[in-house]
């Protein structure tokens, strides 16, 4: 398969590409950071950059004759009180987490059109299905790739062209060094360290970016997609249905139980 991946400089990024390119996939990787591997090419890109991603997509079609799959992973993590988040760090967050990845399906789909095929993955969270305290921005860009998610399965689907988000819990990564933390006003800042605290030992505790690969691998053999799929540990998960079925104040009680509010 011919396979693109954005964010691959790093945490579950570059395991992908490592992992599909081992299995002896094609595999190019974009990130702005330039990587160094022998199992993938890296074009560096900032996918907020119309103009680089046409480039980059165009430079790999130099080559290829088809691509197969994209899997929309580049991202950020914000932390902080909604109240201290700046527009300048509220607009830079949805460029990446939204308009990057709409700009790399955008840059796909007349070759996957052309083909008659192809699968789009958007990394998507847990997160996304619920405000979670201090993140609150995260999980609104993340959900709002769900419903562009949603929206455009529709709108490829006479092409033969599947769209999914896969929503991920916690990942044994180094995102706690790459989140941008927004200033916390003196109200908030006992709780919020408490919050921090307890994300940042989830994230340890997660998963291993090798498990999530392999996740990815099942699915791309699968006939037909659904829209939305959930990779994480299982107090994780839960906590989607949950808040389907159960009412908001007795759900919101439980999610400030689980962030010890």
């Amino acid at each position: 398969m011919k396979i693109i991946i954005t964010g691959t400089s790093t945490g579950i990024g570059f395991a992908l590409a490592e992992y599909f390119g081992k299995k002896g996939n094609k595999v190019y990787g974009l990130s702005r950071k330039n990587v160094e591997s022998s199992h993938f090419t890296t074009i560096p890109t900032d996918i907020t950059d119309n103009l680089q991603v046409q480039k980059a997509v165009s430079e790999i079609l130099e080559k290829e004759n088809r691509i197969d799959v994209l899997i929309n992973n580049a991202g950020m993590g914000m932390v902080g009180s909604v109240e201290d988040s700046s527009q300048e760090e509220i607009i830079k967050l949805f460029n990446l987490n939204l308009v990057g990845s709409v700009q790399m399906m955008s840059a796909v789909l007349p070759k996957m059109r052309e083909q008659n095929s192809g699968k789009i993955i958007n990394i998507s969270s847990i997160g996304s299905e619920m405000g979670l305290p201090f993140r609150g921005f995260y999980s609104a860009s993340k959900s709002a790739l769900d419903k562009v998610t949603e929206a455009i399965r529709y709108e490829v689907s006479p092409w033969n062209i599947d769209v999914c988000a896969l929503h991920l819990g916690d990942i044994k990564t180094k995102i706690a060094e790459n989140r941008v933390k927004t200033n916390v006003s003196e109200p908030y800042k006992s709780t919020f360290e408490k919050v921090y605290e307890l994300m940042n030992s989830h994230v340890d505790e997660g998963a291993e970016p090798l498990d999530v690969a392999d996740y990815i691998e099942k699915l791309l053999q699968k006939k037909s997609w659904k829209a939305h799929y959930y990779f994480g540990k299982f107090g994780q998960k839960i906590g989607v249905p949950l808040k389907w079925i159960l009412p908001q104040n007795f759900y919101e009680n439980l999610m400030r139980k689980y962030n010890k509010l």
